[in-house]
């Protein structure tokens, strides 16, 4: 009944909502409501402020609730361990990926699904400032981002990658065929670009800035596919990390071309930094451990430059 109590507690902080919380719990919501009651008085504190609805947590309830992450974090860990006694290692992988990243998400999850076929997997694109929050509140298991962000000190790293930035473009000019392109080559052609609140597009800016060019952006979007449809399709060009060659390859036309001076940072898993790690959140780590990406995705780069080399 107490793990009970704690999930229905946790249900109600992400609703806001007493209906919403039992319907997610699948229990009603005269049970919920009293399930919780029955904690408060099991603990001697009022945890909720009552009204004809749900006004919020009281002091002592915010500080419960942090309590009740735990404890749910760490019961889910116990269940875990439970099943891979049994080599039948099941449960919900949930990772956090900046959106420039998701292209190299199926390199970690295949081969985590393949090696424990009991495990799901549920993957969400988000900000660094929103998956950093949801990691320190045990609402996603792992994250993948640039590691040089100050705001991961009590975070565990494990660097997976340097990413290297290319001009993707379809069907280059001749002048644009080169071992590497300059800044100012690039500012000049019609571009499509992610938007500036996102991390990817400050650093684009400020190799730019750096390069004294202002470059000429006729789409911006917040979608990695929609820049590739767009170079692919509608006659642009765009400056792209080289991962993402890994999912969309260079077919029809599309190539990479590398960029002088180099744009590169590194990319990798960040993990909650704590003294016992569930057993998904362990599999996935050691898995993780053994990919050699950098040589994959750098690869991707010489194969793209050599295939427009030589059909100029």
């Amino acid at each position: 009944m107490f793990i009970r109590q704690i999930h229905y507690l946790l249900a109600l902080a992400k609703t806001g909502h007493f209906g919403r919380a039992a319907e997610i719990t699948h229990v009603s919501q005269p049970a919920l409501s009293t399930a919780i009651q029955h904690l408060e008085e099991e603990l001697g504190i009022t945890i909720i402020k009552r009204g004809h609805r749900f006004q919020g947590f009281t002091e002592e309830g915010e500080r419960i609730l942090q309590w009740a992450r735990i404890l749910a974090q760490n019961w889910e860990g116990l269940r875990q361990a439970a099943t891979q006694f049994s080599l039948q290692l099941t449960g919900v992988l949930r990772i956090g990926a900046i959106p420039t990243t998701l292209a190299v998400t199926p390199l970690l999850t295949e081969p985590c699904q393949s090696e424990y076929p009991g495990i799901a997997v549920k993957l969400v694109s988000l900000c660094a400032e929103e998956l950093i929050r949801q990691l320190d509140s045990f609402e996603l298991d792992l994250g993948l981002t640039y590691l040089d962000d100050p705001r991961l000190k009590g975070f565990k790293t494990l660097p997976l990658y340097r990413e290297r930035h290319v001009l993707l473009a379809r069907n280059p000019a001749p002048r644009l065929i080169k071992s590497s392109l300059s800044w100012s080559d690039v500012a000049g052609l019609p571009l499509c670009l992610l938007t500036q609140n996102m991390q990817n597009r400050r650093l684009i800016d400020a190799a730019f800035r750096d390069a004294d060019v202002t470059p000429k952006v006729m789409l911006e979007t917040d979608s990695i596919f929609a820049l590739y449809a767009h170079v692919r399709s509608a006659g642009l060009y765009s400056v792209v990390p080289h991962s993402m060659l890994n999912q969309f390859e260079t077919h029809q036309g599309v190539t990479a071309i590398p960029l002088n001076p180099e744009l590169s940072r590194q990319v990798g898993l960040i993990i909650r930094r704590q003294d016992l790690l569930s057993p998904i959140q362990d599999a996935a780590w050691n898995i993780a451990q053994g990919l050699d990406l950098q040589q994959r995705f750098d690869s991707l780069i010489t194969v793209s430059y050599q295939t427009i080399s030589q059909n100029d």
